[in-house]
C-alpha cells in the first residue's frame, strides 16, 4: 500500500543498449513511488537469497550497481492475504542521491553524454514516454502472471503525468507491442 508504479525516469541502460528514442521521448523506465493513500498494486513476488541484495535493510553495493538510479527500500507486502515484511522495491530517488552515491563522472557518462540533465526531475507535463521495447517486455511479463496481475499492470501503472494508465497508453499506441528488442537483447527484453 501507499506505492504506485510510474514510468517517470530515463534509464541509462536503455541508451547504452540503443533502445531509447530521444526524439519521441520513449526512454523512460519503471519504478515505484510513495503516494500516501494509494491502494498499491499487484505484482509477482518471489523468494531469493538476499545476502547479495540487502542486509539489515541496507542494499548491497552489488545490488546498487545493478539498480544504480533507484532508492532500494524494504516494504511490507501481502501474500495470500497475510501481511509480510521485507519485500524489496526499487523506488523513485533524486539526482542528488545519485550524485552523492556515484559521483559527477558517472552521471556525466551515463546521462549527460546522452544529452540528459536529469534522471528524476521530469515534470508531469514533460511528455516522457516508456521505452517501447521495455514496456512491451513488462506488459508480456505481467500478462504471463495471470489476468489479475496483468490488469493491475495495465490499470495501476502510470506515465510520468501520473494520470495516463498503461492500458490507455497501449490503446493509443498499439505499435508498442510489435516493437521487438534488437538482436542480442531478445532474452533480456523478451517478456
Amino acid at each position: 500500500m501507499n506505492y504506485r508504479r510510474v514510468f517517470g525516469h530515463p534509464a541509462s541502460v536503455f541508451f547504452q543498449n540503443g533502445i531509447a528514442n530521444q526524439e519521441t521521448l520513449e526512454m523512460s523506465s519503471l519504478s515505484a513511488e510513495y503516494e500516501e493513500g494509494f491502494p498499491g498494486f499487484i505484482c509477482s513476488i518471489y523468494e531469493i537469497p538476499n545476502n547479495d541484495m540487502m542486509k539489515n535493510g541496507i542494499p548491497s553495493m552489488t545490488y546498487l550497481e545493478r539498480e544504480e538510479e533507484f532508492d532500494i527500500v524494504s516494504v511490507p507486502y501481502i501474500d495470500s492475504g497475510e501481511t509480510k515484511e521485507g519485500g524489496i522495491l526499487c523506488t523513485k530517488s533524486t539526482d542528488e542521491t545519485f550524485l552523492t552515491r556515484w559521483g559527477k563522472e558517472r552521471f556525466k557518462k551515463n546521462y549527460e553524454e546522452y544529452g540528459l540533465t536529469t534522471i528524476w526531475g521530469w515534470e508531469r507535463n514533460s511528455g516522457l514516454r516508456p521505452c517501447a521495447p521495455y514496456l512491451r517486455h513488462c506488459t508480456l511479463a505481467a500478462e504471463s502472471m495471470g489476468q489479475e496481475c496483468y490488469d493491475s499492470f495495465l490499470d495501476e501503472t502510470f506515465l510520468v503525468d501520473r494520470k495516463t494508465t498503461i492500458r490507455s497508453y497501449l490503446k493509443a499506441n498499439p505499435q508498442v507491442m510489435t516493437t521487438k528488442p534488437p538482436p542480442g537483447l531478445e532474452e533480456r527484453y523478451g517478456g
